[in-house]
């Protein structure tokens, strides 16, 4: 089992997602956006942030950047449908992060968690 923070700001796919993520095993905390989602962090660290990237308040790279600063050993992973966001150098994203494009499997998701909490 993992301790999950996910952040989405599409509730649905957000609602979706914790549910199958707990079906898989794993405890998870949900945020739909990144500043909650900080807060959140500052008493409660978890294994992995999993993010989307385009949030209001406080974008899922911040939050990241935030988290790995303060939790270097913690495992992030973006799921996005703007990889390319994440992949800029520009941003400061952390740079052991892993990127899951929208739209993806939930299989795929959850072997992706896998192999990374097993790494």
């Amino acid at each position: 089992m993992t301790k999950i923070l996910l952040a989405e700001d599409d509730n649905d796919l957000r609602i979706f997602l914790k549910k199958a993520l707990q079906r898989a095993g794993h405890e998870v905390m949900d945020f739909a956006e990144g500043a909650s989602a900080w807060m959140a962090l500052q008493s409660e660290p978890v294994e992995l942030l999993l993010t989307d990237i385009v949030m209001p308040e406080m974008d899922g790279i911040e939050l990241a950047r935030r988290a790995a600063e303060r939790w270097p050993d913690m495992k992030i992973m973006f799921i996005t449908g703007f990889a390319a966001v994440a992949l800029n150098p520009d941003n400061n994203a952390p740079k052991d992060a892993h990127i899951l494009s929208k739209p993806f499997h939930l299989r795929q998701l959850v072997d992706e968690i896998d192999r990374l909490m097993a790494a």
